[in-house]
């Protein structure tokens, strides 16, 4: 009978709760479980604090040990195991408490997916720590308790809201995986650069202006993501690092520099391109890269070179000198001299071309004519680009309307290619229409649209619109005429819905419309695009990703990346397209 009295004290400690609150949290067959495989997943609960029993889980008698006075060999409750693994994503916690320090043998703490603020400071006596998730909380600081988990091989931070992180990070030597994404970090230590076992490392999403020239030391590195930050310059410390594989630098604030109009050069000299060798991404978007130098050839190992929506006028022949480049995307580029069906027809029919401009010039000095003539509008208009590339540029001028002069420059010219970009245009040029039998091309982006007339819908022939950054929040359902059109880039406008009219061009291969407000797709509808291969939606307010986009399998890049759904998890979505589309469709209801 003493055993009975022992246990009935349970009840008098401060914090316990009673008995008839617990298991409507956790049943009580859980913890039974748990005692015997060490084991013990709460997700999902939605607990707002962890019960005393489980942080006392290997401490206290179990309940069937007072009723019971004979036990079967499966009942031993003295043999229990310590508990090793607690899964606590997917609750409402904003704390966990100092009593955490009661499971000293827990190899695995994941707390995902919560409203934590904070930590104990009892964290640091979970030595035997292999992997902490603590994502898509609300921590603005860790305490340097976490530091001292020596055994720590990783480390899930993203998703928060750190602003600093310690130079004691660098006292976890036993890392192999740390995510430091979206957060606001300004700065990372230079203590980073000991975590030699680091294979990858995510730094995307944050306000970082610069690399510490201690990550130069990260031997085993081979893949560096700083998507979406503030760098200006690719720093010159990535020369050093010998295993560098994939290096994402989208969305950042590279610019040229006053003594080069090469994003690489200066700060990347050639002889540290040819240390970079081994590098086989180069992911470059959204940026304001104007050219690239032709030391590019030194990166013998790239693969794939991302250069989307910069300010790139021409490609240097070196490029067609990289043996193993399989994929070179070059959308949303001012390029001037190369016909856009060449682009459209894909890396390698671009790669040839640029192999047979290394024979004809092999000095590269070109011998384009100068045929701009100068009309009495002063408006420049370049004849021969007119005449031999059937292209009408007339972007980058700043003016509110397109001259007469410019129009009349074509005469009976078939134009292929309108560029009216980066101007003040309020309205589409009315006399667009006079081109209405050959042009397959258009591009007004960056300017002050905000809407399209319907004898836009006349461009019978057009494949390819580029509208990007301007005042558009919807088409004109007429477009649903165009039967050849193949792109349309609407990035950066003012969408708050998906535009309609796009569901009813079944010839569409790329829709980008990400940076608006759009809300919501319609996946039924998608779906019978059945040519429909990308799909940019990035940076948008879709706070539901609708299962039935898993069948749109003609699908070969979805992005998603900035939107406020919590599913599919930044872990899935980072795997690429297949992954999503595979998440999706196992989400159907059957």
């Amino acid at each position: 009978m003493s055993r009975f009295k022992r246990g009935a004290k349970v009840d008098s400690r401060a914090g316990f709760r009673t008995e008839k609150e617990e298991p409507a949290a956790v049943p009580y067959g859980l913890l039974k479980t748990a005692r015997k495989s060490g084991q013990l997943n709460l997700s999902g609960r939605g607990l707002t604090e962890v019960p005393q029993s489980v942080w006392r889980l290997n401490l206290d008698t179990p309940e069937e040990a007072k009723q019971n006075l004979s036990f079967g060999a499966d009942d031993r409750w003295w043999d229990q195991t310590d508990l090793t693994k607690l899964l606590l994503s997917s609750n409402k916690l904003e704390a966990l408490s100092e009593d955490v320090k009661l499971l000293p043998a827990l190899t695995v703490l994941d707390v995902h997916d919560n409203q934590l603020t904070s930590l104990p400071t009892s964290i640091g006596e979970l030595q035997h720590l292999q992997k902490l998730s603590l994502s898509h909380n609300k921590l603005k600081e860790l305490p340097e308790e976490v530091w001292s988990l020596k055994n720590l091989t990783c480390l899930q931070l993203q998703q928060n809201l750190l602003e600093h992180l310690p130079e004691g990070v660098g006292l976890l030597t036993n890392l192999d995986d740390i995510d430091l994404s979206n957060n606001q970090l300004t700065a990372v230590p230079d203590s980073l650069g000991n975590l030699n076992h680091l294979v990858k490392l995510n730094l995307s999403h944050n306000k970082l202006k610069s690399l510490p020239s201690g990550i130069s030391v990260m031997k085993n590195l081979r893949l560096l993501d700083c998507t979406h930050n503030q760098l200006e310059s690719i720093p010159p410390v990535l020369s050093q690092m010998a295993s560098l594989e994939q290096l994402y630098l989208r969305h950042n604030k590279l610019l040229p520099y006053a003594n080069s109009d090469s994003f690489l050069s200066p700060v990347l000299e050639a002889e540290h391109l040819k240390h970079l060798s081994t590098l086989s991404v180069l992911e470059l978007r959204d940026n304001k890269v104007k050219s690239l130098p032709e030391e590019i050839k030194l990166l013998q190992g790239l693969e794939r070179l991302d250069l989307v929506n910069n300010d790139i006028s021409s490609l240097p022949a070196s490029l067609a000198l990289l043996p193993k480049l399989k994929i070179l995307t070059l959308e949303g580029n001012p390029l001037r001299g190369i016909r856009r069906d060449l682009l459209t027809k894909g890396t390698n029919e671009l790669l040839k071309y640029l192999r047979g401009r290394i024979k004809e010039d092999p000095d590269g000095k070109g011998d384009e004519p100068d045929t701009a003539m100068t009309l009495p509008s002063q408006a420049k208009i370049n004849v021969h680009t007119i005449k031999t590339l059937k292209t009408l540029d007339y972007s980058e001028k700043q003016v509110a309307c397109v001259p007469d002069d410019v129009f009349d420059a074509v005469g009976s010219e078939p134009v292929a290619s309108v560029n009216f970009s980066k101007n003040q245009l309020a309205a589409v040029p009315p006399r667009v229409v006079e081109l209405k039998d050959s042009v397959s091309d258009i591009n007004l982006g960056f300017n002050k649209l905000t809407s399209l007339p319907l004898e836009f819908c006349m461009l019978q022939q057009l494949a390819h619109i580029d509208l990007r950054n301007n005042l558009l929040t919807s088409l004109p359902m007429e477009i649903e005429a165009l039967m050849k059109l193949r792109s349309i880039t609407l990035s950066f406008n003012r969408f708050k819905l998906f535009p309609e009219v796009l569901y009813r061009v079944p010839s569409l291969e790329t829709i980008l419309i990400s940076n608006n407000q759009v809300g919501a797709i319609n996946p039924l509808q998608l779906k019978a695009l059945d040519k429909l291969s990308t799909l940019d939606l990035q940076n948008n307010d879709i706070m539901q990703v609708p299962p039935e986009l898993g069948n749109c399998t003609s699908l070969r890049a979805l992005m998603l990346d900035g939107n406020p759904f919590r599913n599919p998890r930044a872990a899935i979505v980072s795997r690429g397209t297949d992954a999503v589309l595979e998440y999706l469709r196992s989400r159907i209801p059957t």
